[in-house]
Formats: structure tokens, C-alpha cells, sequence
């Protein structure tokens, strides 16, 4: 019985088969498209990826966000995402939440971008009312959207540059890393 208890309390829990699946996919896209590409030494903070052209003239980290499920697909975040900014570092969102037989999509975003929508995105959820009317609480987690006009009803500068499709320009955009 110890031992039972023991191995189920070790399997990997679905969010990281998911985590998994998805810097797998991105370490395969790399390497197709002939990119020098490796898992990151576990540890390395804000790196999944390390990866360098064939030439060793462009050097690059790849933070690999995941998703697989949620109505608004969008990607879990977090406050220290907001500071996170170098001109070497990309994120690649994989999307995995696709019909049977499709490949994932993958968006590739500079980390300067993904600050700047987390930050400015977060201010206006805090300047908003929430659905009861009441003032949204700060925390620490943030969603980078696809679309945050289908998640707030807003105005602003921010909503008309990150509705619908602003993501698109990134979408399997691998030559963003030619940079």
C-alpha cells in the first residue's frame, strides 16, 4: 500500500504533460527550421530553450507557455512577467487547444511586447469593476489574451491595439528570431 501511495502521489499531473508537450513541440519546430536548439539546464530562470543559428552569430531564450483548455484562450501569467525584458528573450505560445489530427499553433512574442500587454492589460482589469460591481483585488496572476475585447468591454487605445488578431502577426512566426 506505501508503495501505491507513493507512485501516485508522484505522476505528473496533467497542466505538466501539457507544460511538456508544448516545449517539446517548440524544440521540434526549432530544429526542423534548422535552428541549434536545447532544453535549457533545469533552473535557469525565465529559459526553456536556449538557442543559437547555425552560424553562432544569434543567440536567443524561449520561454514556452501552454495552454490546452479555457473559453478565453489565453495563457497564465504572472506579475514578474511585467519586468521581464530583453531583447534576446522570446515567448512562444503554443496553443494546443486544436482540432484532432492539426498541429498546434505557436505565437512567437518579443518579451518587451509580452510585458507591455501584461502591464497595460492588468492596470485596466484593476481600473474596471467586476462582474458584481466591485473593485478588483490585485494579485499576482496575469492572462495574456488573444483577444481582450472579448473579455472586457472597453475603449481604450490598449483594447483597439489588442482585439481581435493582434496576435496574428506573431502566429508561426519563427523568422522573428532572425532578429
Amino acid at each position: 500500500i506505501v508503495k501505491s501511495v507513493f507512485f501516485i502521489s508522484n505522476m505528473p499531473t496533467q497542466s505538466t504533460l501539457t507544460g511538456a508537450t508544448g516545449t517539446y513541440f517548440v524544440l521540434f519546430q526549432l530544429l526542423r527550421r534548422n535552428w541549434i536548439a536545447a532544453l535549457a539546464p533545469e533552473g535557469v530562470p525565465n529559459t526553456d530553450i536556449i538557442v543559437t543559428d547555425i552560424e553562432g552569430n544569434r543567440q536567443c531564450a524561449i520561454q514556452v507557455k501552454t495552454r490546452s483548455i479555457g473559453s478565453d484562450k489565453g495563457w497564465h501569467m504572472s506579475k514578474k512577467h511585467e519586468d521581464i525584458i530583453s531583447p534576446t528573450l522570446f515567448y512562444c505560445f503554443v496553443d494546443m487547444q486544436i482540432e484532432e489530427g492539426s498541429l498546434p499553433i505557436t505565437f512567437i512574442v518579443p518579451s518587451s511586447v509580452v510585458a507591455a500587454v501584461l502591464n497595460e492589460s492588468h492596470k485596466l482589469w484593476l481600473d474596471r469593476p467586476g462582474s458584481k460591481g466591485q473593485a478588483h483585488n490585485d494579485n499576482k496572476m496575469r492572462r495574456l489574451l488573444p483577444d481582450y475585447l472579448r473579455k472586457h468591454d472597453y475603449s481604450s487605445d490598449i483594447v483597439s491595439r489588442l482585439g481581435s488578431g493582434w496576435m496574428s502577426k506573431y502566429q508561426e512566426n519563427w523568422d522573428i528570431l532572425h532578429m
